[in-house]
């Protein structure tokens, strides 16, 4: 459906706004509007500081111009409000998303500018919306249990009502009677209805598609003064708190503000999260939404951002891999958070992401970042709880060497629901502003309609969700717990402690229920020492087992082999597979070593930076490299490599790693430094109920910790070999020589 635009419209989008209009006050309201039709969700004082200081201030003037730029684009482009036929990548899903956009940046420039020319634009695409809403049923494309009626699934109407709603509640006085009348009953309390009491079962979820909902519902109810809707989006649609937006904060987020599905959804889910709450606060102010739970929605910002590495987010469970802090949401988060706390350290997160909201607490930004207040963000070695009252695990963060220093990523944390993959106590490290040891993410191509539609491919289940596809204990080449999710979030892994001095940094984690009778327990470090030209990783990995299984204890690395430390029978005329399910259909084989006790070692080159990983374990165990990309036909995985050490026949099984960043490769100069590994030997010695890992150096020397099985702080240890006692009190202590 396309509608021409009115004269003033077209003339807007040719050209410069009028001096008048470009410095008009914020829009008042007419004779005609009242107390039942301002406003809400931004106050017209607020918007009026705005439109009088924004020009003063960069960040906030460059995102005026952004968006006027895009608005006006699209009044150029007319008003196009299709009947809704394609999945999410196709022409309709792209343009009800466009004009969502239309709708929420309109609204505002036309309360910066007083044009209402933009409130005109937005009206239109709402009318549109008017005549089209009732006509709709299911989504012709639609997928899962709840298609959508605008889009495939109501996860996207939702999103359309957030938005929509907010550019709706700042042009709504400047509408007729019946203009309003149209709009507020066929648009947004229809598709109010739709979202809530018509389909409960997404409504009532503990899911980020269902905040999605209630933000959208409770802002609506607001906007065209529904208690009864702003009630049922905050307490569920019996208005009894077992669902709603206030059980969502306190039973998805841990009280460190760690969101259960873990940093890709805690991104995507913050935005409806602090949108919402702060609508609440504006109308609400006595529910003190964002002090409930000790201010949990301001701890998730920041644990948000400490959970990324070099501008990414660290790409645990369904994550996509080119996520990071400069999306939208956390453009929405830092702005909501700083405004409520002055932690300068947000101010150049701001700066990076170049850009904040139109809105007052982007103006806050705006006007703090222009002073000079911005502080460096502090990125630090964290334990980050995971479940309502934190005791469902963890993840684990260390740090050494700034921002793009080292970062070794322990996760330890509970399932994360259907998102959540099979990698209990996998881990992951980055160094050099790179990915060192990696995790695969999500098999998906968002929005892209050539794979599958832009949905989760079929491999997202066959292969990335796998436990062999992560850095993590595989046992007779299945999945932890069977496979089955809903039977991993009832065993979440148990951190027994976590520590940070000087020289040392330390996290270990046990995990029973992935397999029937086998516990696994991780401990690693990041440690530094003298003759170390960087802080190295040293992982310990201790299972125990009822009855002799196959271990498998992946490593995924990013880099190209330099040296393979060990012999190995290559598959140079044919790749063979590793296996039939599980995964492991998906692993090419190319090379496999004889079972062996002594450490061995793999170097490979990444950025100009060598790594050495050496490995070794307590019972006999093949070395295999192997590499993704095996039965995918239709090309939807990428290649990557993996080294395998596997123990057969074993009950119980100690694997021991030490991971090296060392030397230098400069192309530009022909240079080489330090290529050489600094690690000479690496070796585990089994006590009672203790284990010394020995890391020995070129120079002799070692490097010394002792992990206790018991983590309390009192126990006493000794550990005996060769003649050599180690004796510690406590969950772990560094013995080095």
């Amino acid at each position: 459906m396309l509608r021409a635009l009115p004269l003033t419209a077209l003339l807007l989008a040719g050209g410069a706004l009028s001096a008048q209009a470009a410095t008009a006050p914020v829009a008042q309201a007419s004779a005609a509007t009242s107390a039942e039709t301002g406003p809400v969700l931004t106050t017209p004082q607020e918007w009026r500081r705005m439109a009088e200081a924004g020009s003063a201030y960069p960040l906030f003037a460059v995102e005026r111009a952004r968006v006027e730029s895009l608005v006006r684009a699209a009044m150029a482009q007319g008003v196009n409000v299709p009947t809704p036929r394609d999945p999410g990548g196709g022409f309709t899903h792209e343009q009800h998303k466009r004009n969502y956009l239309a709708i929420y940046n309109a609204g505002a420039l036309y309360r910066l500018t007083g044009d209402k020319a933009y409130a005109d634009f937005a009206r239109d695409l709402l009318l549109e919306y008017a005549k089209l809403y009732p006509t709709l049923g299911a989504h012709p494309a639609g997928r899962g249990q709840i298609p959508g009626r605008l889009f495939w699934q109501t996860l996207n109407d939702s999103v359309w009502l957030v938005y929509s709603v907010q550019g709706y509640d700042a042009i709504r006085e400047t509408l007729t009677a019946e203009e309003r009348r149209r709009i507020d009953d066929d648009v947004f309390r229809r598709m109010a209805g739709f979202l809530s009491a018509e389909t409960p079962e997404n409504f009532e979820r503990i899911h980020n598609h269902a905040t999605w909902a209630v933000a959208g519902v409770g802002m609506t109810g607001y906007v065209l003064r529904d208690r009864d809707l702003s009630d049922k989006a905050l307490t569920g649609l019996k208005k009894d708190g077992s669902a709603g937006f206030l059980t969502q904060i306190d039973q998805l987020f841990s009280p460190d503000g760690y969101y259960e599905e873990g940093p890709y959804y805690q991104r995507y889910a913050l935005a409806p999260f602090i949108i919402f709450a702060g609508a609440i606060d504006r109308n609400e102010p006595g529910r003190g939404i964002f002090q409930r739970r000790d201010g949990v929605l301001l701890k998730a910002v920041d644990t948000l951002i400490q959970s990324s590495y070099g501008g990414y987010f660290i790409p645990v469970n369904d994550a996509i891999l080119d996520k990071g802090l400069d999306t939208e949401e956390l453009v929405t988060g830092v702005a909501s958070v700083y405004a409520r706390t002055q932690d300068a350290g947000l101010l150049s997160i701001a700066q990076r992401q170049g850009r904040t909201l139109l809105s007052p607490e982007g103006l806050k930004v705006a006007e703090a970042a222009a002073s000079g207040a911005a502080r460096p963000y502090a990125f630090r070695s964290v334990l980050l709880s995971d479940g309502p009252d934190g005791t469902h695990g963890a993840l684990a963060i260390l740090r050494a060497g700034g921002e793009d220093g080292q970062a070794l990523v322990q996760k330890a944390t509970a399932m994360g629901m259907g998102h959540g993959h099979f990698d209990k106590l996998n881990w992951l490290f980055y160094d050099n502003g790179q990915t060192v040891v990696t995790d695969y993410g999500a098999a998906r191509f968002l929005n892209i309609e050539a794979k599958a539609g832009g949905v989760y491919l079929p491999e997202n289940n066959s292969w990335a969700k796998a436990t062999v596809a992560h850095n993590a204990l595989v046992v007779n080449e299945r999945n932890q717990f069977g496979g089955e999710w809903q039977t991993g979030q009832n065993h979440p892994p148990q951190v027994l402690f976590f520590d940070t001095v000087e020289g040392t940094q330390i996290v270990s984690a046990r995990q029973a229920g992935a397999y029937d009778g086998v516990t696994f327990t991780r401990t690693q470090a990041l440690v530094e020492h003298p003759e170390l030209e960087r802080p190295v990783v040293i992982d310990l990995l201790r299972v125990s087992g009822e009855r002799p299984a196959r271990y498998d204890l992946p490593l995924h690395y990013n880099g190209h082999i330099m040296k393979l430390g060990f012999e190995a029978e290559r598959a140079v005329a044919a790749r063979p597979v590793l296996g039939t399910a599980d995964g492991y259909q998906h692993l090419w084989v190319d090379a496999v070593s004889q079972p062996s006790l002594d450490s061995r070692s793999l170097t490979w080159l990444l950025d100009g930076r060598f790594y050495t990983w050496r490995f070794a374990s307590s019972v006999p165990a093949q070395a295999i490299l192997a590499e993704s990309g095996a039965n995918d036909p239709d090309f939807n995985l990428r290649r990557e490599p993996a080294l395998i050490l596997r123990a057969d026949g074993q009950k119980d099984a100690t694997f021991v790693g030490v991971l090296e960043p060392h030397g230098r490769y400069d192309g530009r100069a022909e240079t080489v430094v330090g290529a050489d590994s600094a690690v000479r030997d690496l070796r585990s010695v089994r006590g009672a109920d203790a284990e010394v890992v020995v890391v020995t150096l070129a120079s002799g020397k070692t490097v010394v910790l002792g992990v206790a099985d018991d983590p309390s702080p009192r126990a006493a240890h000794a550990v005996t070999a060769n003649g050599r006692t180690w004796r510690w009190t406590g969950p772990w202590a560094r013995l080095d020589q």
